[in-house]
């Protein structure tokens, strides 16, 4: 798409400036924005950026939820040809220190009071931050710090700016091309310092218009926006997307409110990570536990016909009378509801990314009528590389190339995607662009996968991850922990796993039980507990996450490549996994090298075939403190199976 993100803007507003752009829930009301009054706050806010010193070229910060007021912050410095960087709004002050000097950021504009206490209490590290502006005022009434202003302060000055210079911004708008650069997105740092991903107008449109046509995607489309803007997969479907289609995007009116603003919005496209399908579907499950007899057989015995009816359904194959007969009244009695009490009674197409999803998980969806599809992508490529055609959905794999899109299998397995859309470069790291960008224009994924024979694209792994166990009966069997984990959290009762093995003799594993499903599965069997490690050391629960983690293993016994995967033992750890401790990256993906050397004594007992041991942590609250966490944890042997040879 030849044009930039502002031009976008100013052609809706154009065109249909009464339509709606944005809706934001403030005090349980939806307030609207329409694309003339977003047209006007942008142009308010980039004279007022302007006025302020903001530079072509020149980095904004910006932390927050999705608000309507920091899109348009976003599409103001876009205007003047700065680049904005979203950061993510749960990391702590600290987080933001070496993105903020890397990137020599000047200029933050942010959601709140907590925000604005991170950015000043890392301001000492930060000289260069010079100016902050706030949207929401509330608890800030006190504050007296240099350069801490209101929004409102910026708009203002804004306009004072336009009147001195009424053709000023249209000027501006105007300079930009397609080839500049339009935004910066930070990788999650899995094994070091965040890496800033540089994309231009062009890539970031190229592929959002390649992924609306697709899924021929309008203006008609309602979105719900609240996973964080910071990561790349929310910022291409709610503002990409959003200004390459013209639909309209929706902010919860927090966290906590997003189940209910689901149901009351109705999105017509929705995306999410596997997680938040996960819980969704959790939630349901605990419900009908605690409903009456009858209901329970009735949802039992029509998911029964959905699990067997709904996936054929869905991938448009024929069905027999009697199971369309079926399947109509289970969608009057349980399937419709259903996706009405989740929010997706009008969902038209659903996706999913990040993390591979359950197979379970996955066809439940798509049997009570979801329209749920993978996709496959990075920051790197602007997300959209495979996507899931209609009537060919398979939960193992990924989807097919889209338009622009070709890739290679590298003999070692590796992924390499050549797209009109890669990043432009890492930020300041020439080292780490060679790295993954060859000479002839292709991005070496990381990914470890292979092509099928319908031409869809099957990830296994992390390139890099994949590794071998050494001696014992599997010397040599391929090991790929990403895979063994996945698994492993398909089960309902497991939130997180951590699987060692490389260069082992053996695969051992950590595991994070889900509280609020072994809560009430406890709760179910008068099981008292006194918290999450109380909890997970309880030996009825060993018994349980045994049950899933031999699964596992006789799942893994079936594919001879990854037989010598199984888990020979596990251990349920005595804390969460937590972005705050390290442990996760704030998209939830786990760093695996940072948990083994922070739990090496864990990983040192699972080896030595101890039966116990004993750990003591230190962890981080939400409000800063720091606390111990200590337990005796329990150390469980698991079945494994023998390997079943493929037929000659």
């Amino acid at each position: 798409m030849q044009t930039t993100f502002p031009r976008l803007l100013l052609e809706h507003a154009a065109r249909r400036p009464d339509a709606p752009a944005l809706r934001e829930k403030e005090y349980g009301i939806w307030q609207t924005f329409t694309w003339a009054q977003l047209a006007g706050l942008v142009r308010e806010m980039a004279c007022g950026l302007a006025d302020a010193g903001l530079k072509r070229g020149e980095h904004l910060v910006v932390v927050g939820e999705n608000r309507p007021r920091l899109y348009a912050a976003m599409l103001a410095a876009q205007s003047l040809g700065a680049v904005p960087v979203p950061l993510y709004q749960d990391a702590a002050g600290a987080e933001f220190v070496f993105p903020i000097n890397n990137a020599e950021i000047a200029f933050a504009i942010v959601e709140d009071q907590e925000q604005v206490d991170k950015l000043l209490e890392i301001r000492s590290q930060c000289p260069q931050l010079r100016q902050i502006w706030y949207d929401d005022p509330r608890g800030l009434r006190n504050y007296r710090d240099a350069g801490l202003a209101s929004l409102d302060t910026l708009i203002e000055a804004g306009r004072r700016h336009e009147r001195r210079a009424p053709g000023f911004y249209l000027a501006e708008v105007e300079k930009a091309r397609p080839e500049d650069v339009a935004a910066m997105f930070f990788t999650s740092g899995t094994t070091g310092n965040p890496k800033g991903v540089v994309h231009t107008h062009f890539a970031l449109l190229n592929r959002a218009q390649a992924g609306a046509s697709f899924d021929k995607l309008s203006a008609d489309e309602e979105v719900l926006a609240y996973l964080p803007p910071a990561w790349i997969g929310q910022n291409c479907f709610s503002y990409a997307q959003w200004l390459a289609c013209g639909y309209v995007v929706n902010c919860p009116e927090s966290a906590a409110t997003v189940t209910i603003d689901l149901k009351e919005i109705g999105p017509t496209y929705y995306f999410a990570p596997p997680r938040i399908f996960e819980g969704l579907l959790t939630s349901v499950m605990i419900r009908m536990e605690d409903a009456g007899r009858i209901k329970r057989w009735l949802f039992r015995s029509f998911m029964d016909v959905a699990r067997r009816v709904g996936p054929a359904r869905m991938d448009g194959k024929p069905l027999s009378v009697g199971d369309r007969v079926l399947y109509a009244l289970g969608d009057l009695c349980i399937y419709g509801p259903l996706r009405n009490t989740l929010g997706m009674s009008r969902i038209r197409v659903a996706y999913t990314a990040g993390e591979a999803i359950g197979p379970d998980l996955f066809t439940f969806y798509r049997s009570i009528g979801v329209n749920l599809k993978q996709l496959y992508g990075s920051t790197e490529t602007a997300v959209f590389v495979c996507l899931q055609p209609d009537h060919q959905v398979k939960a193992d794999t990924v989807g097919v190339p889209i338009d622009g899109v070709e890739l290679r299998v590298e003999p070692s397995g590796e992924i390499l995607i050549r797209t009109p859309a890669l990043l432009k470069e890492y930020y300041k790291n020439p080292q780490a662009t060679a790295e993954v960008k060859t000479d002839d224009g292709w991005y070496r994924s990381g990914d470890a996968g292979f092509l099928d024979a319908n031409g869809h694209l099957k990830i296994i792994d992390r390139a890099k991850d994949v590794g071998r166990l050494h001696g014992g009966a599997n010397d040599g069997a391929m090991f790929a922990p990403k895979y063994v984990e996945n698994k492993l959290k398909f089960f309902p009762h497991i939130k997180e796993a951590v699987a060692f093995g490389d260069g082992r003799e053996k695969v051992c594993a950590f595991i994070n039980i889900d509280f609020e499903a072994v809560g009430n599965w406890a709760e179910k069997r008068n099981l008292p507990y006194a918290g999450y490690t109380d909890l997970a050391q309880k030996p009825e629960v060993y018994e349980l996450i045994r049950e899933c983690v031999e699964q596992v293993n006789a799942d893994l016994a079936a594919d001879e490549k990854l037989a010598g995967s199984q888990i020979a033992r596990f251990l349920i750890l005595h804390k969460e996994l937590d972005a705050d401790d390290g442990e996760l990256t704030r998209t939830r993906k786990v760093r695996r090298g940072y948990i083994g050397e922070k739990y090496q004594v864990l990983v040192d007992a699972l080896y030595a075939g101890k039966a116990t041991q004993y750990i003591e942590t230190q962890v981080k609250f939400e409000d800063g403190r720091t606390g111990m966490v200590s337990a005796e944890l329990r150390i469980a042997d698991a079945k494994t199976y023998p390997a079943m040879r493929s037929a000659a």
